[in-house]
């Protein structure tokens, strides 16, 4: 037994360094978290985004809806629902002469939805028929693959 403790030993200590030798698990990179926006810079590139449809529907022109607007999107007005795919039929009975937009108030119920409510007053005419001057309107935008799109939007005639 005496002869084969050294020989042990030996065993023991070449076992041990090839343990202590092998290099650890690097762990996951964590990915970089995005800057933290604030509520006023969400408001301020929500509202934006909602100043460039209104521009866009102004216009006659299609493409900031094609880019603020989500495929699945509702849009109630007096004239009543519609769907992203009927905007350009409503945009051709209407003739907006301008608009301004105000008071814009953000609710954040989660971090990827943000509801923008504000006052719009609007001169312009659709179907032959004038439009509300003051209107009262929200927005539901919600945060998909890190862009935000609009997915319902309302207004309400002011009294």
């Amino acid at each position: 037994m005496k002869r084969h403790l050294p020989l042990a030993a030996l065993l023991v200590f070449v076992f041990a360094t090839l343990c202590f030798a092998q290099e650890p698990t690097p762990s996951p990179t964590p990915k970089p978290k995005a800057p933290r926006v604030t509520k006023a810079q969400l408001t301020k590139e929500l509202s934006e985004m909602e100043t460039a449809l209104w521009n866009g529907f102004k216009n006659k022109d299609i493409k900031p809806f094609d880019e603020h607007l989500g495929a699945d999107a509702v849009v109630i007005d007096s004239s009543g629902v519609m769907s992203p795919s009927s905007l350009p039929e409503g945009m051709k009975m209407c003739d907006i002469k301008s608009f301004n937009l105000s008071d814009w108030k953000l609710a954040k119920p989660t971090t990827t939805t943000a509801l923008l409510t504000y006052k719009g007053t609007q001169q312009g005419t659709c179907g032959g028929a004038p439009v509300p001057s003051t209107v009262w309107a929200s927005s539901l935008w919600v945060k998909r693959k890190e862009v935000w799109v609009a997915v319902f939007h309302q207004e309400t005639a002011a009294r």
